[in-house]
């Protein structure tokens, strides 16, 4: 007979499941699950970038309803937080830890002409051509600025350059990543909670979870260091700040259309601002908060003598990098180049 399961997720969202036997639940709670529509098991997963040792580590996030944004109670709350809404983001992995400079060097490094060979006759489940790709020209200066380079997050990156290292891993591995949207960002550095904080509301703790101004030693650490909130991402506050798909609005919350918003992403369409989640290792406890949002700058190049300035690099930027999610349903090959951001030149 046919038995029906009431059971709740740790993310509070009421699931109703009908199945033959119970032995298909014991594999849904233990993580066999696999995907109606992607034929992959929705678990943590470490993605070894082919022709190198270096991993990076993907954690589930089971997509479900929030509301987004902080109430106006909120210490440290600032007008672009609000008013609150309700969100929904279909299920994603993200990156457990800030993209670091091991694996964005592999993208700085890559050869276009090799790539095409690798490439070439390769069977993947998602093909880009080599030549649709760039990769960035050389810094002119050092752009770990003393701070660490092994283990520790890339930074002063530009949001074209976090795009096309998307675009880039995404050809090499053949499945899809990119970066997450605001309402992702902010609903799995949630995980469920409804505080300024994912970990509650007393900055005090802020210590266990974060770097940030009063802890960093005026420099980023490496990733990982600290605890990471309840699904097992570090590094969602403090340490560096963290780009997203978004064009930044301050009034996003107004733009928002349905109750909830479905996977609101607000293509960017202007060069400045971008939007930015999560504070950094320069900023105060109430930079930290999960609500907390900023648009990216052009003093961020200030440092950058070329004219017109880098498609790279945000000299300026030091306190500034990224992570990566990649969808649980597969996209179309029409709605992936949506994500492909073109470039535009900075005067």
């Amino acid at each position: 007979m046919t038995e029906v399961f009431y059971f709740f997720f740790s993310l509070r969202k009421k699931i109703i499941i009908t199945v033959s036997s119970a032995f298909f639940l014991f594999l849904l709670l233990t993580g066999f699950w696999q995907s109606e529509k992607t034929g992959i098991s929705f678990t943590e997963y470490s993605e070894q970038i082919p022709g190198s040792e270096v991993t990076i580590d993907m954690v589930p996030v089971e997509g479900g309803i929030f509301i987004m944004g902080s109430p106006e109670s909120e210490q440290g709350r600032e007008d672009d937080e609000g008013p609150r809404h309700p969100v929904q983001v279909n299920s994603f992995w993200m990156g457990k830890y800030e993209i670091t400079w091991e694996q964005y060097e592999l993208f700085t490094n890559e050869v276009i002409g090799e790539l095409r060979e690798e490439l070439a006759g390769a069977s993947r489940d998602i093909d880009i051509d080599a030549d649709a790709l760039s990769t960035p020209t050389p810094p002119y200066v050092d752009m770990t600025f003393g701070m660490g380079r092994e283990g520790h997050p890339a930074i002063s990156i530009t949001h074209y350059a976090a795009v096309m290292f998307t675009k880039w891993l995404t050809a090499k591995t053949g499945r899809f990543y990119r970066l997450p949207t605001e309402a992702e960002w902010e609903y799995a550095c949630r995980a469920s909670s409804d505080d300024a904080y994912h970990f509650g509301n007393n900055p005090a703790q802020l210590d266990n979870y974060a770097w940030y101004r009063d802890n960093s030693n005026r420099r980023y650490q490496r990733v990982g260091t600290k605890e990471p909130n309840s699904l097992g991402i570090h590094d969602m506050l403090g340490n560096v700040a963290e780009w997203t798909m978004d064009q930044y609005h301050d009034d996003y919350f107004k733009r928002l259309e349905g109750d909830p918003a479905v996977n609101p992403w607000f293509k960017p369409e202007v060069l400045y601002p971008r939007s930015v989640r999560g504070g950094s290792w320069q900023d105060d406890a109430d930079k930290q908060r999960c609500a907390q949002r900023r648009g990216s700058e052009e003093r961020w190049k200030m440092l950058d003598p070329q004219m017109p300035k880098s498609l790279w690099w945000h000299t300026s930027a030091q306190f500034l990098g990224f992570r990566i999610v990649r969808p649980a349903e597969i996209p179309s090959r029409e709605e992936m180049q949506e994500y492909w951001i073109e470039a535009m030149e900075d005067f």
